[in-house]
């Protein structure tokens, strides 16, 4: 049975009566779940969601806090706070705009304002701009960070600002920050683990989009710098990759059109990005079924299009991915996430329920 999710809503007159939620009236039928959350500071589940309405059948026993990438929906927000679930904005801004101290106070100001007008609970800031450690932007962005915080603690009490960071410091995609300065001034950083072929500097072939060392090995880099393990949350893809063969050898060697990307000679920009429930629903009549690689820790599949091209498709299944929350709670991570919740195939049909609440249960094995 469907629930009534519309319960967490006041009518649509009523709302234009009390002014609508631009004007910050409370948009739920429980005027308390328009109060900001607070306390939830154990084990971190930090969800992206980027609209529609999949949200209604995620996992929320597990969902600490969500990111509205999507377009605002005051129904999502009464209920995640019906469920004790943060909710907060997404924040980004072009860096050169904000080397001026005075247009960074201004967004930053929008930034509060906007928040206490939707009633969320903080901010995701998700930049991912190049950055060359001698510019201007280097320290702006740092900056940014530390007075985005400080003005969401001040002004929305218990309020959370997170930053999201590439798989590696190393300075992917010419992504040059000040990792320790960034983590040391907000709450804790997202890092994205995957797409960790944005830049093949050694053979152009398919490989996995979280390679599991690889992921390892970005969170060591991490932690050498000195940020403490509390201050990151590993992100992970409910995502994958279909690369068009060029040759696919009989050992699975899948090799790559060159696609250069920032430097580098090949990218995963050779391949598209696909959605797990899309996966799920190819793997089973693919050419091989399910492969797993052993070295990578991680499925991939082959199969042959119309055009009698042949395709090999690399993913994270619960597999991989309670490998890499084994390492989080081992390695005492502040949590776990993904990017994103609308990924999976939320239909009724029972092989899809099965696969979904999978996916989910991988995040805290």
């Amino acid at each position: 049975m469907r629930r009534p999710w519309g319960r967490w809503l006041l009518p649509l007159g009523l709302l234009q009566l009390l002014g609508g939620p631009a004007a910050g009236a409370c948009p739920c039928q429980d005027p308390r779940l328009c109060h900001p959350v607070t306390g939830t500071g154990g084990f971190e589940v930090f969800v992206f969601d980027v609209g529609k309405e999949t949200w209604k059948s995620y996992d929320w026993s597990k969902i600490t806090t969500v990111a509205a990438f999507g377009k605002y929906d005051p129904e999502l927000m009464c209920y995640a706070h019906s469920k004790g679930s943060r909710i907060v904005l997404k924040g980004d801004v072009p860096l050169k705009e904000i080397v001026d101290p005075a247009k960074r106070t201004a967004w930053i100001s929008q930034q509060v304002d906007l928040a206490k007008k939707q009633h969320m609970d903080g901010i995701n800031i998700d930049i991912e701009q190049e950055v060359n450690e001698t510019s201007p932007e280097y320290h702006a962005l740092t900056d940014l960070v530390k007075e985005t915080t400080d003005a969401f603690h001040r002004e929305i009490p218990g309020s959370q600002v997170t930053f999201d960071v590439a798989w590696s410091p190393a300075c992917i995609d010419k992504r040059c920050y000040n990792y320790t300065g960034i983590a040391d001034a907000c709450d804790f950083l997202f890092v994205m683990s995957y797409d960790e072929q944005s830049q093949i500097w050694t053979d152009c072939i398919a490989k996995a989009n979280a390679p599991y060392l690889q992921t390892l090995v970005g969170y060591e880099e991490y932690i050498t710098m000195g940020i403490d393990p509390k201050k990151l949350v590993m992100g992970v893809p409910w995502y994958g990759y279909d690369y068009v063969c060029q040759n696919l050898s009989k050992d699975h060697v899948c090799s790559l059109s060159k696609v250069p990307f920032r430097g580098a000679p090949c990218s995963d920009a050779a391949g598209r990005q696909v959605p797990y429930g899309a996966i799920m629903k190819q793997v089973n009549s693919s050419l091989s079924g399910v492969l797993w690689d052993e070295v990578q820790k991680s499925p991939f599949y082959e199969y042959k299009d119309s055009l009698g091209h042949f395709h090999q498709v690399w993913y994270d299944d619960p597999r991989s991915i309670s490998l890499k929350a084994a390492y989080v709670k081992s390695r005492g991570l502040r949590g776990i996430g993904m990017w994103n919740g609308n990924n999976l195939d939320y239909s009724r049909e029972a092989v899809a329920e099965q696969q979904t609440e999978a996916m989910w249960q991988a995040l805290t094995p």
